[in-house]
């Protein structure tokens, strides 16, 4: 689907052709031939540039990796230029979760629970080495990676990562979502739960000790 929008009719040799859709799709924004008074693009292209420009971080900050998130968010980085400063600690009004820091099982159950109520579309990245992977707690109670309970669609590396590296993962993601093919296919049907990549069973057990 193709719309514009212009301020008056605008001259032949600027009217859309077949030759410049190709070019108008990957700049997803405007005919560099056009006038100035017009803009071309694609409604799926206008959704993407939309969702990507005001994304509402649901932080779980966990651990160490939270502070990090702190420092990014603060006027020495200022996530605010990137239109993610608006944290929503309702999942309700999230459009993505940041999930920095150590996840254990017993905590597990919590954020999954969190996810299921975030509306579609959503998304979520995965902040240190213990979100990507359980890091150096190789034990029995922290979850080895929160792709097995949740859809992972950004993984930054480190122990803690640089501020500097929590805003590559967010352009990252922005990226990844300009390049939706059909962001509205399906919005208003009724969503299944989106799977995790690696998922495990994990089942909450309590045991009572006499």
């Amino acid at each position: 689907m193709l719309i514009a929008a212009g301020l008056s009719t605008p001259p032949a040799e600027y009217v859309m052709a077949s030759d410049n859709l190709q070019e108008i799709e990957q700049n997803y924004m405007c005919d560099p031939d056009a006038d100035g008074g017009f803009v071309y693009t694609t409604a799926e292209a206008a959704i993407n540039w939309v969702q990507q420009s005001s994304l509402w971080p649901m932080p779980m900050g966990t651990s160490c990796c939270a502070i990090e998130y702190m420092a990014a968010a603060c006027s020495r980085y200022d996530i605010s230029r990137f239109g993610a400063e608006v944290n929503r600690y309702t999942p309700h009004q999230a459009d993505f979760m940041f999930i920095c820091g150590t996840i254990t099982y017993k905590m597990a159950m919590l954020v999954r629970r969190i996810w299921d109520q975030m509306p579609e579309p959503k998304w979520c990245i995965a902040c240190g080495a213990c979100a990507c992977s359980g890091g150096m707690f190789r034990s029995y109670s922290v979850l080895q990676g929160v792709d097995k309970i949740v859809p992972v669609d950004v993984y930054i590396s480190g122990c803690p990562p640089r501020p500097e590296a929590l805003l590559q993962g967010l352009m990252t993601l922005k990226n990844k979502i300009m390049e939706t093919g059909h962001p509205l296919k399906g919005f208003f049907k009724t969503h299944e739960p989106k799977e995790a990549q690696n998922a495990d069973t994990i089942t909450a057990k309590m045991s009572i000790m006499d």
